[in-house]
Order: C-alpha cells, then sequence, then structure tokens
C-alpha cells in the first residue's frame, strides 16, 4: 500500500514561520513535522510513499531525498497552483492505481491510527475524533456504519465527530475529484469529492479513532506538538558539558555543542548541534534549541521553539515563543507571555484577531529578525522576517516583514 501526503502548501495561517519555508518543514523538537508523518506511516508497515510538493518545494526534496535515509521509497508530484485538497490529491491518479492512504502534511497522527485503515473494504473510510468543541472542524454525520454527510466547519456544528485530515481511498476517488466543482473559496475540496461518492450511492465508512492527533493549523500548535514530541524524547548527551553545568531530566545535547558552567537545564530540553550554551543561563522544560543556536549569559528560555544559527543575547526572556532562523536578540531583550489580567492572548492571523485559547503566549518571529538592546516585545505579537526592532523599542501586535521600527510604538 503506498501514501498519498500532502506537502504542497505555504501554511499561510502559520506565518511569518513560513515566509522562507514550506509549512511541512516547520521543527518539531528539531525535527520537520513531515517527518514525523512519514516516521508514524513507516511504522504502520508502509514503504511507498507520494508527496504533492509546491511552495519552496526545494527544500522538502532536499531534505527528504528519495526517502532511502527513512527506509521508504518517496515520489514527488509538484502542484504548481494550489487549488485545494481535492485537487492535490487528484494528481496521484498517474501513479496510484489501488487503494491508498491520503494524509495531510500538517496532522500528526500514529502508526495505528494508520493501521486501522489499511485493511477497510470501502470506497473511501474517514478517521475521526470525538473533539469537545467541533466547531473548529470539518465534522461528519452518519447513518449506522456508514457516512451520510460532511460537514464543513460550522458555528452549530450537527455532530462532534471531526474530521482528522485522514483517509483511506480507493482509485474511484479519482472520478469523484473530476466531477467535484469548485468550492465557495474557488478550490476543489476532498470533502467534496466524498460527498460526491456517497451521493452517487458509494459506501463510505468512518473509523473513530481513540488515540490523540494534532492538527497544526495556527502557529501556536507548533508549540503543542513540540511538547508533546518532547514528553517522548530521552535524554542523550553528545556534546561536551562543562562540570559545573546542571542537567535534570531528560535533556537531550548535540555533537559540538557546549553547554558552559552555570547553565542550568531542567528537561524535557533538545539542544542541537554545535551550540554554544551559557554561562549562566536557565533553560527550562519543553524548549526545542536548533542547531549553531547561542545562548549568552543570564538567559531564561521557557516552553519555546528556537530555530537554527539564532543568537539570544545575554539578559535576555524568551517565554511561550516561537522564534525563526537566524534571528539575533540585542542584549536585555524581553519577552512578555502572560497577560496582566490573565486572559487568553490574542493573536493576528491574516488580518484578524484570533484567540489563541493560551494563557501564556509570547512571540511568534519569523527568520532574520534583529532586536536592539532592552527591546520590549508584548503578549501574542507576531514579527515578519526581516524585521529590525530597534533598542529599547516596544512592541505589539503585528510588525511586517522587513519593518523597522526605531522608535516606542
Amino acid at each position: 500500500m503506498r501514501a498519498v501526503i500532502l506537502a504542497a502548501g505555504e501554511g499561510t495561517r502559520m506565518r511569518p514561520l513560513t515566509e522562507n519555508k514550506p509549512k511541512v518543514m516547520l521543527p518539531i523538537a528539531n525535527k520537520p513535522m513531515l517527518e514525523y508523518i512519514i516516521g508514524e506511516v513507516y511504522a504502520a508497515g508502509i514503504r511507498d510513499i507520494t508527496l504533492v510538493v509546491g511552495y519552496k518545494k526545494e527544500s522538502v526534496e532536499e531534505y527528504f531525498g528519495d526517502g532511502s535515509k527513512f527506509g521508504v521509497h518517496i515520489d514527488y508530484i509538484v502542484q504548481d497552483k494550489q487549488m485545494g485538497t481535492g485537487h492535490a490529491f487528484g494528481m496521484a491518479s498517474s501513479i496510484q492505481d489501488e487503494r491508498f492512504i491520503a494524509l495531510n502534511g500538517d496532522v500528526i497522527m500514529s502508526a495505528s491510527q494508520i493501521h486501522k485503515l489499511m485493511h477497510r473494504k470501502e470506497v473511501a473510510v474517514i478517521a475521526v475524533k470525538r473533539v469537545a468543541d467541533p466547531r473548529a472542524f470539518g465534522v461528519i454525520e452518519t447513518d449506522g456504519g456508514r457516512v451520510k454527510r460532511i460537514v464543513e466547519k460550522s458555528p452549530n456544528p450537527p455532530t462532534d465527530m471531526a474530521n482528522m485530515g485522514i483517509y483511506m481511498f480507493s482509485p474511484l476517488v479519482f472520478v469523484a475529484i473530476e466531477e467535484t466543482g469548485l468550492s465557495p473559496r474557488g478550490e476543489i475540496e476532498v470533502t467534496d469529492a466524498i460527498q460526491y461518492l456517497i451521493d452517487n450511492g458509494k459506501q463510505v465508512g468512518y473509523e473513530l479513532m481513540e488515540e490523540e492527533w494534532l492538527d497544526i493549523g495556527k502557529p501556536w500548535d507548533l508549540l503543542a506538538a513540540n511538547e508533546m514530541a518532547l514528553s517522548f524524547m530521552k535524554g542523550r548527551v553528545q556534546g561536551e558539558v562543562e562540570p559545573l553545568a546542571t542537567l535534570k531530566g531528560e535533556v537531550s545535547i548535540g555533537k559540538g555543542t557546549i553547554v558552559r558552567n552555570g547553565a542550568y537545564i531542567v528537561g524535557p530540553v533538545i539542544i542541537g548541534d554545535n551550540c554554544d550554551i551559557g554561562p549562566n543561563c536557565y533553560i527550562r522544560p519543553m524548549t526545542s534549541i536548533g542547531n549553531n543556536v547561542h545562548i549568552g549569559n543570564a538567559v531564561e528560555i521557557k516552553n519555546s521553539i528556537i530555530m537554527d544559527d539564532t543568537k539570544i543575547g545575554h539578559l535576555s526572556y524568551v517565554g511561550d515563543s516561537i522564534i525563526g532562523c537566524r534571528c539575533n536578540f540585542g542584549a536585555g531583550t524581553k519577552i512578555a507571555n502572560l497577560r496582566l489580567d490573565e486572559r487568553t492572548i490574542q493573536v493576528m492571523v491574516k488580518g484578524q484577531m484570533v484567540d489563541s485559547g493560551r494563557r501564556k503566549l509570547g512571540v511568534i518571529m519569523g527568520d532574520d529578525v534583529h532586536t536592539g538592546i532592552g527591546s520590549l516585545i508584548n503578549v501574542g505579537t507576531t514579527v515578519g522576517a526581516g524585521a529590525l526592532i530597534g533598542p529599547g523599542v516596544l512592541i505589539k501586535g503585528e510588525v511586517g516583514s522587513k519593518q523597522r521600527i526605531v522608535k516606542w510604538n
């Protein structure tokens, strides 16, 4: 059996993190999210994978290659224009002539969930999960063991069975996709193709999953995924830890990394290769630090993702944040992560304020951002790639790509 994985989209709701890389290449515990999906596909016993790529496809192709280092064989299909999930899956019709597992590249699931779908005999099967608040998901209505109707996101969903974005399809789905018109947002939706099968008398089943899964739709979902991945990690020290540094719990230190005296690290924490950590810094649980990162003297980092080649200058604080590649923090840069009234934090997503649902959330920062000494970043701020924040400046809300802010807002 083959798996077809969608990896073509930019992930516009994930901006500014996706300005320089596709969504599927964003790191979770120092590995691209797509690597976790491929790992679970492998664990389910599938060895042939088709990746549908598009936006910044070179980064996917360079990292995964032919798949041999991951124990699988990978073929690539290029979707030059993103026209919806149905269009993307439909592009696999040229190579797929038997049943296959269809996956979205931003949904983290387990091998057991995939395996449950592999031996079903219906024309199509949808993996679903009961959720507390189904308003954020498309849901299904059922009639016995069959799917009767698929309902897209609604303020009044008829059921609590959320579509997980994991499917088993027979080749008949390609016929349905060919017959499916454009949705109101101008795309060919795979859910519309499945509804076409239902309306034409084909048996579409569902598999109710008990295991957890993560749909990474917004930037702060990366923090939840990071926490989940780190909770399973075992510590390993491959670099140098000086004698007066302290490591507690599961801490992984990469090759060529030095952890200097006075550093205090409480796991689970992962630190990549060739990093310079400390002295006298405090790295708290659920933190991922990429490769070639410098964490200076008296820096505190908590529950954050710090991507490759970033430098956090001394006397800085980073909490509940995602920091892109090649950023440089001037000394004393402080990121707020808790409102004074302790209410949940609002974040600008695609021009609209969205409630993150999190009481603690710092900054979502793109690549190549520089901050001056003593700069201050308020809760829920997004900072576009290449922005420059002057010394002593307070920023809040949304800072655009390559924007220069040198005075107090």
